[in-house]
Order: C-alpha cells, then structure tokens, then sequence
C-alpha cells in the first residue's frame, strides 16, 4: 500500500552517516522489492544485517499435487485441517498454482523460538480465530478476527497467539499484494469511492530494539524450500526506520460495500490485487432496492478465472449446508451459481449478514493431496434437484 510511514530515530538524509552514541556507525538498509523499482523502506541496524554464522540443509516444502488439471467443483471442509504447536508445520496448501499458494492454518503455540522469512512471496494472514501480536523487524501490530496482516516479502516477523484456537486463511503471492489501482490516484491516495481508506489501516505502531548477541535461529522460504540460516545478532536490532514497504492490518469488518439497485458484479467487493489473482470481501450489507430485484448472485461463468470463496461467517445465503471454515472452488470454463432454491429464498430479503474472502486467480488451481482430504465428494452435483 503507498503511503509513507516512519518509526524511531532516521537521520535528516538517506545514505549518510548517523551515528550511535558511542561513535560507531549505524548499519543502513534499503529494503524493498521489484528491483529498484518497487515500494522500499530504509531500515537502521545496529549491527549489519549480514552476520550469519550457520547455513543449515534446505527442506523441501513444495506442495504435493494430487490433481493437477481440475475441471471439478469442489467444498473443502477447512476447519479439519488438524491443530498443530509449530507455526509454519500448521500450514497445509490445499490449493496452487505457480502465482498463489491458498494456505490454511491452525497453529496452537506462539511463534517465538525462532525468526520467519518468507523470501519467494508476499503473506496475507486472514485471522479467522485468534488475537495477538504480529512482531516484525519494523515494528508490531496487534490483531484480532476478521484481521487481514498483509506481511511483504522478506519481512522477519514473530507471532504471539493470545491462546492455542487459531485459524488463519493464507494467501501466498509470487507477486507483490496492492490496494486496487481502480481505488487510488495518481499519487497513491486512496478516492472517495474506495471502500476504504488510509485510517482503516494499521501500520506498525511499536518499534522493540534489540542488542543481543547469541544464536538466533531464521527459518527462511525460498525457491519452496525451507532454509534455515543462524544470527550471531538478534534480527529486531533496527533503530529507526522509513519508507513505504512495511506489513500492516486491515479488519474486514472495516470495508464498506458498495451496493446498487440490482446485483453488483463481484469487483465491486475487491480489497486486494495482484497482476495473477484479485481477493475481494463480502461484508454484511443491504440488499439490492430494485422492486424487481433478485439479491442472489446470478449463474455465471468462470471463464477465465478460478474462483475461491473462503466462508467466514454469518448466512451464505446462495449456498446450501455452508459452514464456518469451508472453502468453494468453482474452477474457469463451466458456469456455477446460487444453489437450488436459494435464488427463490433471496427475494424479498432487505440485507445479509455473510462475512467471506473470495481469491480469484488468473491460471488454473490445483488440488493437494492434503485438500482431497477434506473434500466434500458430493459437492459438484448438488445443484441436481429433480
């Protein structure tokens, strides 16, 4: 998201000297993406970012493929996806592609006994269950349900969980994570139609300093491999930072829909966008006011995307036996729309009350052998009523 942000001490001019009190230089860092050519941030160590002193064997964490070209709707139950203690162990891809891995998460335990990189992608944590504190080399966030943690590429970052019912819905993105362009201006600025704006974001508001030497464990994912590097210095050492690449929060509850006189089209909900995939929220809100008016979605085709609608709470008024935590996917090149019944059920009703996240991708998703596991096998023949 472009828009400017400072914690801490920064000198007057990048690239200058600034020095720590006993005389000795503080260790700068760009810290950005795309190149030059990306958002970046200028960080402040204390010590050089570039102490390693162990190189640990990679592990393998590329996703076991189980369909490789699906033509199947599918409802995957999300909430059996098994608790773990481990933060990264918990994550299970249920779906994939080379753009996105759509990840799901119960993890019991904090993560505190070693440090997080993620160096191939940009992270968007969906906070289904839980509360707690993002840490990160650049500050901390506190979150809660409904938060979306949208964590770039190669951030260091912790998490403290208030206790051990968490689930999380993960987005991981080969691409950088942007606010929609149709929301901002030429200078990044969201407009007045946006459904949200700059004060609905939450940026890192507590900056911790650390001066420790020791062994400080980093785990890092790169090439889908799972690196694990050891710090002679603690990785949260920065003193000061700026710039426009940095994670922050933003709570679903805080988008405000955009509704009409008939159906709205689904970019009407959309929060995120990359150049492979778009994520939109559906929140609670009123209804179409046209007489005629029919509320539920339309059958449609999904010609050149795969759609994946993540149910978060609330009445999924167009889907029949819907729960918290299950997951649709209705895959590009056949149609799919409202259940039986639910267009009928729908007219006349003043508002609804879903809250969900849909990820729409631009190349085809594939199925892990973790999410067939979870698969409803009846769900792509259940809009047969007679």
């Amino acid at each position: 998201m472009p828009f400017y942000h400072k914690l801490g001490k920064i000198p007057p001019k990048r690239h200058t000297q600034f020095r720590q009190p006993d005389g000795s230089l503080y260790q700068e860092q760009l810290f950005g993406t795309v190149g030059f050519d990306g958002m970046s941030s200028n960080l402040y160590h204390v010590h050089a970012p570039t102490r390693v002193k162990n190189v640990g064997e990679p592990i393998s964490m590329k996703a076991e493929v189980a369909v490789e070209n699906n033509m199947t709707s599918r409802m995957l139950r999300g909430w059996e996806v098994e608790a773990k203690d481990d933060y990264l162990e918990s994550r299970v891809p249920v779906l994939v592609n080379n753009d996105v891995q759509i990840i799901l998460s119960a993890p019991k335990k904090s993560l505190r006994s070693y440090f997080y990189k993620n160096a191939d992608s940009d992270e968007l944590l969906f906070v289904h269950k839980g509360s707690g504190k993002l840490r990160t080399l650049v500050g901390n966030i506190d979150f809660k349900y409904g938060d979306y943690l949208l964590i770039p590429r190669g951030m260091i970052y912790q998490i403290d969980f208030d206790n051990e019912d968490n689930r999380l819905f993960i987005t991981e993105s080969r691409q950088p994570i942007y606010t929609p362009k149709k929301y901002r201006n030429w200078f990044g600025q969201l407009l007045e139609h946006s459904p949200f704006c700059e004060r609905d974001l939450r940026a890192p508001h507590e900056l911790e300093t650390f001066d420790e030497k020791g062994e400080f464990i980093m785990k890092v994912k790169k090439g889908d491999a799972l690196h694990t590097l050891t710090y002679d210095r603690h990785p949260f050492d920065v003193v000061g930072w700026d710039g426009f690449n940095f994670p922050y929060a933003f709570n679903i509850n805080d988008f405000e829909p955009i509704t009409g006189r008939i159906h709205q089209p689904p970019p009407v909900h959309q929060t995120f966008e990359t150049s492979t995939f778009v994520v939109c929220s559906f929140v609670p809100r009123l209804y179409d006011y046209h007489p005629e008016s029919i509320p539920a979605p339309y059958n449609h085709s999904n010609i050149d995307s795969d759609e994946v609608l993540y149910y978060v709470d609330g009445d999924f008024m167009s889907r029949n036996h819907v729960e918290k935590g299950y997951i649709s996917l209705h895959p590009a090149g056949i149609p799919h729309g409202p259940h039986p019944g639910a267009m009928e059920r729908s007219i006349g009703q003043k508002e609804t009350q879903e809250l969900a996240v849909m990820v729409d991708t631009f190349a085809p998703l594939q199925i892990t052998k973790q999410a067939l596991g979870i698969n409803d096998d009846t769900y792509w023949s259940s809009w047969i009523n007679d």
